[in-house]
């Protein structure tokens, strides 16, 4: 009986060594991805190899909101080339969670940073208090790295239909829209460009947690795009 029950295991195990990862590429490619922090410029609300999970479906079928953090591609060549100095075994791992979904393709070049402006609105620093303010409202932001400013360069800009303007919380430390105005996107991230919004930290275990949205940037009223 034992025998039995051994030889049918082991004809079941590549079906469910497949479905697992059938199952894992389906959650990849639709629901959730997982992304390193590899910079300071989402500090203190992100730290440097912190991993997150990024929901991909609800950026799929609802609208990125003001506050949020988001994760998206490269737009306008903002990062150098990447060097990948992983070989042998070592890239082989990593390949096969890069394949998984476990980590992200080093190939494609990924930002985190938040969503200040969407379609329509106008986003401006600073004003005489030395805020950002979207719409004409002022922005307390919390969420910034003790000691920095809401910005140290002035802009002022309207976001057209189906792009964001992002800045990291680490305003010191951010090559974030602002520095990007002379790019063919004019500093703005196109929708089709964002992966999904960053949610939860899940590692390391210090820092697990739901990432919140800003409060004052979701409390304002959307305009007409």
């Amino acid at each position: 009986m034992f025998a039995k029950a051994k030889k049918s295991t082991l004809r079941e195990l590549p079906i469910l060594l497949v479905s697992a990862l059938v199952l894992s590429i389906v959650v990849k490619t639709f629901l959730v991805q997982f992304f390193y922090i590899p910079s300071g410029s989402m500090e203190n609300t992100l730290l440097v190899n912190d991993r997150v999970g990024v929901n991909k479906l609800g950026a799929l079928f609802s609208d990125i909101k003001r506050g949020e953090v988001v994760v998206f591609r490269d737009p306008a060549n903002w990062l150098s080339a990447p060097y990948d100095e992983k070989t042998g075994l070592a890239k082989v791992v990593r390949d096969s969670l890069v394949f998984v979904g476990v980590m992200p393709d080093p190939a494609k070049q990924y930002l985190i940073k938040r969503v200040i402006g969407v379609g329509g609105d106008r986003v401006l620093c600073c004003n005489a208090e030395g805020k950002i303010e979207v719409n004409g409202v002022a922005l307390n932001e919390p969420y910034i790295y003790p000691g920095d400013k809401p910005s140290d360069s002035e802009f002022d800009v309207t976001v057209p239909k189906d792009f964001i303007w992002v800045m990291g919380d680490h305003r010191g430390a951010s090559a974030d829209s602002r520095f990007h105005t002379d790019d063919p996107n004019k500093g703005m991230v196109p929708l089709d460009k964002v992966t999904g919004r960053a949610l939860f930290i899940i590692w390391p275990w210090k820092n697990i947690g739901l990432l919140e949205v800003g409060k004052d940037l979701s409390e304002i009223p959307v305009t007409s795009k």
